[in-house]
């Protein structure tokens, strides 16, 4: 029997390219983004090559919506075997304009800086990650008590091992990510419900794409700096991250495999800058 696969975030670029390589293997896909036309789209292309999809609305920091897809998810496809927590992202709101302090930051107001950055997006950012993880997995592993071969997998980030410039809340939210997988994977070790996550380095999204290439679509000087520090020297594509998915997520492959953070990254993680 094919297993069913939920997917928060599935409309982004790296989740929707996790979908269509999970159906192509023969799982059943809950695709799972508030972008509800995104999503559909990903699950229309899905059903068109021979698999099994089906796309829902939702907003994953709202358990009352979560509780409402789940039934959903249970009556179309039947119980969750393996849950990929992909929703996430950064703001606008709280990314600041200099990588390190420089003098008046403290008085801008013209600019955003550490001083006056927005709470409020602070907050939305570092919730849409963190507790955008929390929730699904609150709904959704309740299938999987009781029973072998399931899973969760988080989406960290290279910002877990060390925090990037001008992206503090994404940055604390990812470690917080990370950790809240060591966490779980404890916890839920005596269900043998296996719990780890994969820390993406640097891919082109459509959330970071304006922080790397300007509005002609010329590298940014961020960008320099991300592929002088990146030993591969180039960003990753989406289809590279495949190969690490479909082995963590099988329960035969990587069954005593729980707790960790699979970095993939081009080697930016080892690479001390000399």
């Amino acid at each position: 029997m094919s297993k069913n696969i939920v997917i928060t975030g599935a409309g982004g670029i790296l989740c929707s390219s996790f979908a269509k390589d999970l159906a192509k293997l023969g799982y059943n896909v809950a695709l799972l983004d508030l972008n509800e036309q995104a999503v559909e789209a990903v699950a229309a292309e899905i059903v068109a090559n021979g698999g099994v999809a089906k796309a829902y609305k939702c907003n994953v920091l709202d358990k009352d919506i979560l509780e409402d897809v789940h039934k959903k998810v249970v009556a179309d496809l039947g119980i969750c075997d393996i849950l990929i927590n992909g929703a996430g992202g950064n703001s606008p709101k709280c990314t600041t304009a200099h990588e390190t302090f420089e003098a008046g930051d403290d008085t801008a107001t013209d600019i955003s800086t550490f001083f006056n950055l927005d709470k409020a997006g602070f907050g939305f950012v570092f919730d849409l990650n963190m507790m955008g993880t929390l929730l699904p997995t609150q709904v959704f592993a309740k299938d999987m008590i009781g029973r072998k071969g399931c899973c969760i997998l988080n989406i960290s980030s290279m910002n877990a091992f060390r925090p990037l410039t001008k992206i503090p809340a994404y940055s604390a939210a990812k470690s917080a990510v990370s950790n809240f997988t060591q966490w779980l994977a404890v916890h839920f070790a005596g269900q043998e419900i296996r719990v780890n996550a994969i820390a993406p380095g640097f891919f082109v999204t459509n959330q970071n794409r304006d922080l790397l290439f300007d509005k002609d679509g010329n590298p940014t000087p961020r960008t320099d700096k991300i592929l002088r520090a990146t030993p591969m020297g180039r960003f990753g594509e989406a289809d590279e991250i495949l190969g690490t998915l479909e082995w963590i997520i099988d329960s035969e492959k990587a069954g005593f495999v729980t707790g960790i953070v699979v970095p993939i990254d081009g080697g930016f993680s080892a690479y001390s800058g000399v």
